[in-house]
């Protein structure tokens, strides 16, 4: 019996799938979170084969959540609406088994379930196609700058906390502008955030 933890913030969908996946005659819903944190305490106390989460969740995201499971012997899923290449590749970072969209029919969810407890991984094509497409443009430290643009320091704190002259985080800033083709620091945040190239 392949023993499950649903993590989903939305109950509907949540009660939705428990009840979907609870009818495959070799599956057995064991925990239900409405969140990432919930999500990594139950797998913890049911030591379930699987464990399929959304991504965006509050208190810890999914992609949070998988990354505090790497060592736990438990396959993740991502399970989401977003077909975001930076999501796949931290995703994929974080040693998940399986990454698939809210829209594939439930059928072919737990197919995917069987055939990554048989030790295989199972990606929506439509992700890898991205992955190919998109890579984030960004180097490691003008990721860190963006990061704190998102937080809402300015340009002296950010120079201040990462040791930098006011005038270096000027350049980075600048650019960052010019990589992500944006002309100012909302528009930023918003191109890092849809891409999913806001690294937490």
């Amino acid at each position: 019996m392949i023993q499950i933890v649903l993590a989903e913030d939305q109950g509907m969908l949540l009660g939705a799938l428990g009840s979907l996946l609870d009818l495959e005659a070799d599956m057995q819903v064991v925990g239900k979170a409405e969140n990432g944190e919930e999500a990594v305490q139950l797998v913890r106390k049911h030591k379930p084969g699987i464990c399929i989460m959304d991504i965006e969740m509050p208190i810890k995201s999914g992609l949070d959540a998988a990354e505090e499971m790497l060592n736990q012997d438990c396959k993740v899923i991502i399970l989401t609406t977003f077909a975001r290449a930076g999501y796949f590749e931290r995703a994929r970072k974080a040693g998940v088994s399986g990454y698939l969209l809210k829209d594939s029919p439930s059928e072919e969810l737990a197919n995917s379930i069987r055939i990554i407890m048989n030790g295989r991984k199972v990606y929506a094509p439509e992700l890898v196609d991205l992955a190919y497409e998109e890579v984030n443009p960004l180097t490691e430290r003008e990721a860190q700058v963006v990061k704190l643009i998102a937080e809402g320091k300015s340009t002296k704190e950010i120079a201040q906390q990462l040791y930098l002259t006011h005038g270096t985080i000027r350049n980075y800033i600048s650019i960052i502008f010019d990589k992500l083709e944006v002309s100012n620091r909302i528009e930023a945040i918003s191109k890092v955030k849809e891409k999913g190239w806001l690294s937490s």
